[in-house]
């Protein structure tokens, strides 16, 4: 009895569907977001923009970044870090590149709002896997945007002109390595194009995006 009584009290509930679980996410939610997985997470990795993405922005996938998000559970932004970490070890093909990590940053006021950057927290679990050095404050969002989703795409670059700066950890100095910037969507690009911009115009070079989940299609021209 003291043994179930124990086991009832160690159980949680899935972050997605609710079923009580021992594990962070329960058997059938793991099995669901494992689907999700790209085959060839490198199918983006091209100029004039390279991306690398764990997955497909649909499903449980979908349901996992809504729920990190939206429904404050901030350590599904850790283990999805880490699949996304994994995923960068086994298939990236810049084995003797070492990139400075640096997650694109919440505007102060969203951040209040949420509480946690989403970004910052993938990127997180990403460096646990990887090892890579992360510097949270690479970047600082300065302009207040509009939701990507709720602008057109004509809109979007506009909407994200002059939204960031270079953050504290880079004002000052410069990193010795190239940046690998971390998010959890990329759909256009139109965030990450004006990351790079404004890191370029700092003459910070970089490798590339890392995201959780992309829409699937070639966007990165």
């Amino acid at each position: 009895m003291l043994k179930n009584l124990l086991n009832l009290f160690l159980q949680n509930n899935c972050p997605i569907c609710q079923r009580n679980t021992k594990q962070q996410l329960c058997q059938y939610c793991t099995k669901q977001l494992q689907s999700c997985h790209l085959k060839n997470p490198n199918v983006l990795w091209k100029e004039p923009l390279p991306v690398f993405s764990w997955g497909s922005y649909g499903g449980t996938l979908k349901r996992a970044i809504a729920v990190m998000k939206y429904e404050n559970q901030p350590e599904m932004g850790r283990l999805l870090g880490q699949y996304l970490g994994e995923s960068w070890i086994l298939n990236c093909t810049l084995k003797n590149k070492k990139p400075v990590i640096v997650p694109i940053p919440l505007h102060p006021k969203k951040l209040k709002e949420r509480g946690f950057n989403q970004a910052e927290i993938i990127a997180q679990g990403f460096c646990e896997i990887t090892g890579l050095k992360l510097k949270s404050n690479g970047l600082a969002r300065v302009k207040d945007t509009k939701a990507q989703f709720s602008v057109s795409g004509a809109e979007r670059e506009q909407n994200l002109a002059d939204a960031f700066a270079l953050g504290s950890d880079f004002s000052r100095s410069r990193p010795d390595a190239p940046v690998l910037l971390v998010d959890d969507i990329y759909t256009t690009g139109a965030t990450v194009k004006s990351a790079v911009y404004t890191l370029n115009q700092g003459h910070i070079s970089v490798l590339g995006v890392a995201a959780v989940a992309t829409t699937g299609k070639d966007r990165s021209a």
